[in-house]
C-alpha cells in the first residue's frame, strides 16, 4: 500500500495523515468548498476538490471519489468516521475497484448495521442482551403487549441509524401508540427504515464500550474499555479510559463478550462494541461500530498503540501486531469533544469565526483539531472543533491536568463546550465516580448552574486573593517596621 486517500474531511483526516507520513505511506485529501484551506487539505501529499460544501455534494459522492482514485493510483482508502465509514455499498466499489477499503467487510458492516441483526448474530455466541424482542415491530398493539410483559419503562429504537434518532423512552402504556409513530416517521426519514424494536428500558445506564481489533488470521483482541456516560442528545461529550466502575473480572468478562461479537460476524479491522451497564454492574449488548471511534485517543495513551497504524497493517494482511496477554492499561487518560454548541442554549451550534485559536500544550496534554486560527465553522458539518485529550498515571491526575489544559485552551468568537467540561470534571458526581447517562439530565437540566458554579469559584478566588494581599501588607509593615527601628536614620532621630 503506497498512497491512500482518506475520504474524510477535518481532525480525523489529519490524524490518519499522520499516521500515514509515519508509515512512509502517500496522502490524498479531499475537500470541498468549504474546506478548500482546511489543514488536512495542506498536509497531505496531494489534494482533490470533490464538490460544493453539503456533504451530500462532496464527501457522500462515492463516484466521485473512486474517480479521483482511479485518477491518482490510489491502492487504499481510508474513510475515517462518519460519511462512507459504514456503508457498505462504498466498501463493495472500493474493492471491485481493485483498491482496499481500510476497514470491515461489507458484510460486516451489513449485520453490525442493523441493531436487529446484529442482536441476532450475537446472541448464538451467549452475549447478554438487554430484554425485549429481536424482530420489527410495526403494529401499536403488538407493541404494548411486548412492553408489559418486559415491564415499563422501555425504549422503542429504529433498528437501522443511530444518534439518538428514532428512539423514545416510554413509561407507560398509555403514551406508547403516539412515541411509536413519533419513533417510526423519524426513523423513515433520517434512514429511510421504519423499522423499530422494543426493549427494557435500563436503569441508571452506564455507557461502556469496548475496543475491539481482528485480523484474517482468526486473531482477535481487545484493547480494554471506554466511559462514554456524559452524553448531550445521546451523543457523548466526554470520554475516558479505563471506567471509575470496572473491576479487572468485570474487564475480562466485557472484553471476551467483545471479542464474541467479532466472530459472530467474522470481522476484521477496528470495531467498538457498544454496551450498557445497569446499578448492578450487570453489562448488555448494545451495538457494534464498524469504524474507528471519535474517541480512540483515550485508548491509544493508555495503551501507547496507535490504532490507525493497526488499522493499515490488517488492511494490509498482516497479523495483529500484539496478542491479548501483551496488552495492558497504563495510566488514566480523559477526552473533552470541544464543539463550537451553546452550551446555556440547549447545546445548539453556534457557528462562527475563530477570532482567537490557541491550543493547550504541556504535560500529557494532545489535541486533536481540524482548524486553525481565523477559519470559519462551517455549517454543513458536526460542530466539533477539536478533541482535548489528557493522560495522567491516575484518574485523579489526569481530571486535574485536563482542568489545567481547558484555562489555558483560548478560544474566541463563538461559544463552545469548554465550559460545560470544566463543570463535569469538577462535579462530585464525576469526580466520584457515581454518574450515569442521565448526567445532563440530572445535573444540567438548568444550565445557569454551570455559572452559579463559576461565580461560587469567582468569589472562592478573590476572597483567597484578598487573604493573600492583606497577608502580604502586614509582612510588609512588619517588614518595614523592623528595618525602621535598625536603621541608623531612625536612632539618630530618637
Amino acid at each position: 500500500m503506497k498512497k491512500v486517500l482518506i475520504a474524510n474531511r477535518g481532525e480525523i483526516a489529519r490524524r490518519v495523515i499522520r499516521t500515514l507520513k509515519k508509515m512512509d505511506i502517500a496522502s490524498v485529501a479531499v475537500y470541498s468548498d468549504a474546506d478548500k484551506n482546511a489543514p488536512h487539505v495542506l498536509e497531505a501529499d496531494e489534494a482533490v476538490y470533490i464538490g460544493a460544501s453539503p456533504s451530500a455534494e462532496s464527501y457522500l459522492k462515492q463516484d466521485v471519489i473512486l474517480e479521483h482514485c482511479k485518477k491518482l493510483g490510489v491502492d487504499g482508502i481510508h474513510p475515517g468516521y462518519g460519511f462512507l465509514s459504514e456503508n457498505a455499498e462504498f466498501a463493495e466499489k472500493v474493492t471491485a475497484a481493485g483498491m482496499t477499503f481500510i476497514g470491515p467487510s461489507p458484510e460486516a458492516m451489513q449485520i453490525m448495521g442493523d441493531k436487529l441483526s446484529a442482536k441476532n448474530a450475537v446472541k448464538e455466541y451467549n452475549v447478554p442482551l438487554v430484554p425485549g424482542v429481536d424482530r420489527a415491530i410495526t403494529d401499536a398493539k403488538e407493541a404494548i403487549e411486548i412492553a408489559e410483559k418486559i415491564g415499563y419503562p422501555v425504549l422503542i429504537k429504529a433498528s437501522a441509524g443511530g444518534g439518538g434518532k428514532g428512539m423514545r423512552l416510554v413509561e407507560n402504556s398509555e403514551e406508547l401508540e403516539d412515541q411509536m409513530h413519533l419513533a417510526q416517521n423519524e426513523a423513515r426519514s433520517s434512514f429511510g427504515n421504519d423499522a423499530c424494536f422494543v426493549e427494557k428500558f435500563v436503569t441508571k445506564p452506564r455507557h461502556i464500550e469496548i475496543q475491539v481489533f481482528a485480523d484474517r488470521h482468526g486473531n482477535v483482541v481487545h484493547l480494554f474499555e471506554r466511559e462514554c456516560s456524559v452524553q448531550r442528545r445521546h451523543q457523548k461529550v466526554i470520554e475516558e479510559a479505563p471506567s471509575a466502575v470496572l473491576t479487572p473480572e468485570l474487564r475480562d468478562e466485557m472484553g471476551a463478550a467483545a471479542v464474541n461479537v467479532c466472530k459472530a460476524c467474522n470481522y476484521e479491522g477496528a470495531g467498538t462494541v457498544e454496551f450498557l451497564i445497569d446499578a448492578n454492574l450487570d453489562f448488555f449488548f448494545l451495538e457494534m461500530n464498524t469504524r474507528l471511534q471519535v474517541e480512540h485517543p483515550v485508548t491509544e495513551e493508555i495503551t501507547g498503540l496507535d490504532l490507525v497504524e493497526w488499522q493499515i497493517r490488517v488492511a494490509r494482511g498482516e497479523e495483529l501486531p500484539k496478542a491479548q496477554n501483551e496488552l495492558s492499561i497504563n495510566g488514566h487518560a480523559i477526552e473533552v469533544r470541544v464543539y463550537a454548541e451553546d452550551t446555556l442554549n440547549g447545546f445548539t451550534p453556534d457557528i462562527g469565526r475563530l477570532n482567537r485559536y490557541r491550543i493547550p500544550s504541556g504535560e500529557s496534554v494532545r489535541v486533536d483539531d481540524g482548524f486553525i486560527e481565523g477559519m470559519d465553522i462551517p455549517i454543513f458539518y458536526d460542530p466539533m472543533i477539536a478533541k482535548l485529550v489528557v493522560w495522567g498515571k491516575d484518574r485523579a491526575t489526569a481530571i486535574k491536568r485536563t482542568l489545567k489544559a481547558i484555562d489555558e485552551y483560548q478560544i474566541s468568537g463563538l461559544k463552545t463546550t469548554l465550559d460545560f467540561g470544566q463543570y463535569v470534571l469538577k462535579h462530585e458526581a464525576f469526580t466520584s465516580g457515581d454518574f450515569d447517562t442521565n448526567f445532563v439530565k440530572k445535573y444540567f437540566s438548568d444550565p445557569t448552574v454551570m455559572y452559579d458554579a463559576m461565580e461560587d469559584e469567582k468569589e472562592a478566588l478573590v476572597h483567597g486573593i484578598n487573604q493573600i494581599w492583606d497577608s502580604i501588607k502586614e509582612r510588609d509593615c512588619e517588614e518595614f517596621a523592623s528595618r525602621e527601628l535598625n536603621s541608623g536614620w531612625r536612632s539618630s532621630r530618637s
